[in-house]
């Protein structure tokens, strides 16, 4: 496998530069907390070894094409834990992405028989492919990000694709695309509700 390519873009993508289908999207916050935590980094990749790092301007977050991209109801987007990443866009952003693919939703769907659904977990078990964690921990705050920060998370996004391939077999071999498709549905309301403070609250229990 050819090494991956990395283009970092200021503020905004570039001009010109489209999507088709689908898309897979990772975002590099100063922490777990979006009220508190701002958002830096946006990730993208087609699926075809590259990686567009967005360096979001954290005094305008003006990104009109980045919006534009994260809103186009033609391009689905693939994330893994789309619920913090949905929640951060929509924080920082002022946009709710849709439509939506979540990899570790169908993960806690189909892979019933482990409880371990990180990305570095999937990647190994579906793909074969060791992913690095050394700079989850990171100032993605700094106005210079380092080639590990970035070659790091160009990985989040590098893999999604063929991620979802897999799942998708066993999602449909296990019968529970409908179960998938309704929690993708919900999950712009979940985002919504972890951002006006219902984040450990489970509205649906007794």
């Amino acid at each position: 496998m050819s090494a991956p390519t990395i283009k970092l873009h200021k503020g905004d993508l570039p001009a010109g530069l489209t999507f088709k289908n689908s898309i897979a999207i990772d975002t590099e916050t100063l922490g777990l907390n979006p009220h508190r935590d701002r958002l830096c980094l946006v990730q993208l990749s087609a699926g075809d070894g590259t990686a567009h790092l967005v360096q979001l301007d954290r005094a305008t977050y003006d990104a009109p094409r980045l919006k534009a991209l994260l809103t186009d109801p033609g391009v689905l987007k693939i994330f893994h834990f789309a619920r913090f990443d949905l929640a951060a866009i929509e924080r920082y952003l002022g946009v709710m992405v849709a439509p939506v693919y979540c990899t570790k939703i169908v993960s806690k769907l189909v892979r019933t028989y482990t409880d371990r659904h990180g990305l570095k977990d999937l990647a190994a078990e579906l793909l074969g492919v060791e992913l690095s964690k050394q700079q989850q921990s990171s100032d993605w705050g700094a106005p210079t990000l380092t080639q590990q920060q970035l070659a790091y998370a160009a990985a989040d996004v590098l893999h999604l694709h063929a991620l979802k391939e897999k799942l998708d077999v066993m999602l449909a071999r296990e019968g529970r695309e409908a179960f998938a498709t309704a929690a993708f549905s919900f999950l712009p309301t979940r985002a919504k509700l972890d951002l006006a403070g219902y984040e450990d609250v489970d509205i649906f229990a007794h």
